[in-house]
């Protein structure tokens, strides 16, 4: 039986049901002055109330374990001008050849990158050059086209400093990427406030967005309540944008992204029995991929570390739900045997109304866009009642989308 046949029972379902009216004149095109000035929306348990994000500790049950995205927004948008004068945009969006993050932006004479190429028609074969200032070094920066496929295209670049890296050559000529529904082009002040201040991780082309409201006064009325703090990482790509265009919810191809986890996080899960609250839709697709990392683990000792992935419906077509102490020892386990101080997999994940949460009890997280698969997510935690929320939310003047408001989700 294929993926497809075996979902369509349950799945079959229009992505029309993720629809709602969002107003252009709706969506945050700036940030707020202060970020933890952004309004907060508190669901819990069916009960909807108003506050404002800096006030988010009086609402988090007492010793919490709150768990964040750590990645960092790269400078992914590279321009480049043909002789001709023809504009060429290369997006990077992830690393091809090496194919780990931190290894391709240390990389002094050349990488390879998947990209989105833009005005791809007027470049032919011929490799792009452009003249690049790094700390006072000029640099020539070439990038090739390689291959090309439904529409992405692996580029290499090289340049001819082998004293200066890839992330220090992106950091000094790209762009920092804001979301197209804010049809603006980036601004200096975005480099500070796309970030989180926790973001630390190079890697993402768009920000987790709900980790933005954080400030280090929070984070200390936090220390205060005895909520822990945690990270992980996910490299947040492009398809994190991409709506669900299919007929049904069950034909849509989800996106893959990179997750890695520390040996430390994976151990103070295990006996942990206070809630666990995600911060952002990324943080919660990272601790979900966990429990199914380690299932499959389970069910496969030998596999190899790079193999390691989440497929799309892996939750759905899966049978004898060990518990989520057993999975986690397992990718323990696993760990040890491979002498991995951490999990690096990618995850595939799609969580959708019926998905039965394993490691997350709440979250944190900002509103998302009309048949997005991130508002797939908040219905598969708060059911139907989502469209009561975001109601809510318009006829009360939220803020909606990256720039815009918050809300916590608790039950």
């Amino acid at each position: 039986m294929s993926e497809k046949t075996s979902i369509k029972p349950v799945f079959n379902q229009s992505a029309q049901a993720l629809n709602y009216n969002l107003p252009d004149e709706r969506i945050a095109k700036y940030p707020l002055t202060e970020r933890d000035a952004s309004k907060l929306l508190v669901w819990e348990n069916g009960q909807i109330s108003d506050a404002i994000f800096r006030s988010i500790t009086d609402y988090l049950p007492e010793k919490s374990l709150l768990v964040s995205n750590n990645t960092k927004v790269i400078r992914a948008r590279l321009p480049f001008q043909k002789k001709t004068g023809a504009q060429i945009e290369i997006f990077c969006l992830d690393p091809d050849s090496p194919a780990d993050y931190q290894l391709a932006f240390q990389q002094t004479q050349q990488c390879s990158w998947n990209c989105m190429v833009g005005n791809l028609k007027k470049w032919k074969k011929e490799p792009l050059e452009r003249q690049v200032d790094v700390n006072g070094k000029a640099i020539t920066l070439v990038a090739k086209k390689l291959n090309q496929e439904n529409g992405n295209v692996v580029v290499q670049f090289s340049w001819n400093n082998p004293a200066v890296d890839f992330a220090s050559l992106i950091e000094a000529c790209g762009i920092l990427p804001i979301p197209p529904y804010l049809h603006r082009e980036t601004e200096a002040s975005d480099h500070e406030r796309y970030q989180t201040i926790y973001s630390k991780i190079e890697g993402s082309v768009a920000a987790p967005t709900a980790g933005l409201h954080f400030t280090d006064a929070v984070f200390q009325s936090l220390k205060e309540k005895s909520i822990s703090l945690a990270e992980v990482t996910l490299h947040v790509g492009a398809g994190t944008f991409k709506p669900v265009k299919s007929a049904t919810i069950a034909e849509h191809e989800m996106h893959s992204e990179t997750i890695v986890v520390s040996r430390q996080l994976i151990e103070k899960l295990i006996p942990h029995k206070a809630k666990l609250i995600a911060v952002g839709t990324t943080s919660i697709r990272t601790l979900e991929s966990l429990y199914w990392l380690g299932k499959s683990i389970l069910n496969n000792p030998h596999q190899a570390p790079n193999k390691l992935h989440v497929k799309q419906w892996s939750p759905y077509e899966a049978t004898n739900h060990e518990s989520t102490a057993d999975v986690l020892q397992a990718l323990l386990d696993y760990m040890d045997k491979n002498e991995l101080p951490v999990v690096i997999a990618s995850t595939q994940i799609i969580i959708l109304p019926g998905y039965q949460f394993r490691l997350v009890d709440g979250m944190i997280t900002n509103f998302h866009q009309p048949q997005s698969t991130l508002l797939l997510l908040i219905s598969a935690y708060l059911g139907d009642d989502w469209k009561r929320v975001y109601q809510h939310a318009l006829d009360n003047n939220y803020r909606f989308l990256s720039y815009g408001d918050s809300n916590l989700y608790l039950k």
